[in-house]
């Protein structure tokens, strides 16, 4: 009987399924779903559990129509900052880099505009306290740099926002400079040092890390609900968000964040997940409601990594680009959920939403603009303003999204593609107001006219009546 017992037991846990084999399936299906219901034309996936990976896969296809796979290569852009900090830490545990020195230790040709900046320390770079900032030295709205070396030396030109280690502000700079120590004290391309120490030791073999966009990552933009592939503008990604990876090599990432993987000490990596008291920003992760984060956009793709407390880490690099809302984190949001044993529903981002509010809105302006046309009377000149106000909004377009973006402020082209519904939806509303005010002032002019006319026909009728009279009394 105890040996039955015994095979029994032996065939019942042969066939079980382990608790966590639930989990590749209610991904799948979460992440079908999302596709399905929000147009996301695709995305790769990689979730782990301490040191095993639980689920890796690529959905949808990217803008040439391939299939995406687990081992597509996807920009992952600012998730490379993690990355990053990972190789500084590496050079501080040899003794080669000190995170309290003073950059200027490393890389003297580190001048700024401001004195203060000789105060900056490599540790400030990491966790983006140096006091830089994109309100002090607008990045995205200069000449892009080639080289590292480029974006430090051009930095002769920063102000500082704040004094050095008092205030977080987030900006590329900042690890494009840690990368550029990586460089100069490893005495190798930041790249090649990423491949040889980090990346290869780690297994993760299709990634890499470029200074500007390379053919072949081509992703989408959102308009009124339609994806619109587009290539990414060329500008510098190099050290701040220039990794492009897998959603295979992601997963070896997220499972190095458990104890370093070899390539730091599990100390290091703990304080690379750790932020200073008062603060929520460590060295190149976010830190809130207890997960540990990160997001990264380029203009055509977005990503996101989560580590949640039970254990689990979620990638997920999406090809739809910057806006509203980051699409690859609202999917890994909502995996973290289903991971926590909630039941989360795919929503529509924000920026689809408002795009269908705004398409809206565009088709009102033109009704409202042939309404105006048709009605238009010699009235009051100030009729004449209202309808060009939407030009104010248009004009100073980049500056306003500045705000809504953290001050980032960019150009018009880069707004594009970021929020083209908006765009569009303001030029329609801004031409709309332009022909009602061209109207209203013809309107004004022809009464004025017509004013006019009645005068000198008055006029003209007195002066036949007066010389009637002359005649008529001679």
């Amino acid at each position: 009987m105890t040996r039955l017992f015994l095979l029994l037991a032996a065939l019942l846990l042969a066939t079980a399924t382990p608790a966590g084999a639930a989990v590749p399936r209610d991904v799948d299906g979460y992440v079908r779903a999302y596709l399905d219901h929000t147009g996301l034309p695709g995305a790769a996936v990689a979730v782990t559990r301490g040191t095993d990976i639980v689920h890796v896969a690529g959905y949808g296809h990217d803008a040439a129509g391939t299939p995406v796979g687990a081992s597509t290569r996807l920009p992952i852009g600012s998730l490379s900052k993690s990355m990053t900090a990972f190789a500084v830490l590496q050079l501080a545990e040899a003794g080669r880099v000190g995170l309290d020195e003073p950059v200027t230790r490393y890389l003297p040709e580190f001048r700024l505009a401001d004195p203060r900046g000789g105060r900056i320390t490599v540790r400030m770079l990491l966790d983006q306290t140096s006091g830089m900032a994109d309100s002090a030295f607008p990045d995205l709205k200069l000449a892009q740099p080639r080289t590292l070396a480029e974006a430090v030396t051009r930095l002769a030109e920063a102000g500082l926002a704040d004094e050095p280690g008092t205030a977080f502000h987030y900006h590329n700079p900042n690890y494009e400079v840690a990368a550029r120590i990586v460089e100069v004290v490893a005495g190798q391309p930041f790249a090649d040092y990423l491949s040889g120490h980090v990346f290869r030791p780690l297994g993760m073999t299709a990634s890499t890390s470029v200074d500007t966009p390379p053919a072949g990552t081509e992703g989408y933009v959102r308009a009124f609900g339609i994806e619109v592939p587009v290539s990414e503008p060329d500008w510098f990604t190099g050290g701040s968000h220039g990794v492009l990876s897998t959603a295979a090599d992601l997963a070896r990432w997220l499972i190095a964040q458990q104890n370093g993987g070899g390539v730091v000490s599990p100390a290091a990596a703990a304080l690379a997940h750790t932020p200073a008291p008062g603060r929520d920003y460590a060295l190149g992760w976010s830190i809130r409601d207890g997960r540990v984060a990160h997001t990264g956009d380029w203009f055509s793709h977005t990503a996101a990594q989560v580590l949640l407390p039970g254990g689990y880490g979620i990638a997920v690099v999406a090809n739809t680009g910057m806006a509203l809302d980051n699409e690859a984190e609202l999917l890994a949001q909502g995996l973290a959920s289903l991971l926590e044993g909630g039941t989360p529903g795919p929503a529509l981002p924000a920026g689809v939403v408002a795009d269908r509010v705004l398409g809206a809105l565009a088709l009102a302006a033109v009704a409202l603009a042939v309404l105006g046309v048709r009605r238009a009377r010699k009235r009051h000149w100030w009729r004449v303003v209202p309808p060009l106000l939407p030009l104010v909004p248009l004009v100073f377009l980049p500056q306003l999204l500045g705000w809504v973006f953290a001050g980032r402020r960019g150009t018009y082209a880069q707004v594009l593609y970021v929020w083209p519904g908006l765009v569009v939806t303001l030029g329609v509303v801004t031409l709309a107001g332009l022909v009602v005010a061209a109207a209203r002032v013809r309107a004004l002019v022809s009464g004025r006219r017509g004013r006019h006319r009645e005068e000198s026909g008055e006029t003209r009728g007195d002066d036949r009546w007066a010389s009637a009279n002359r005649r008529s009394g001679s």
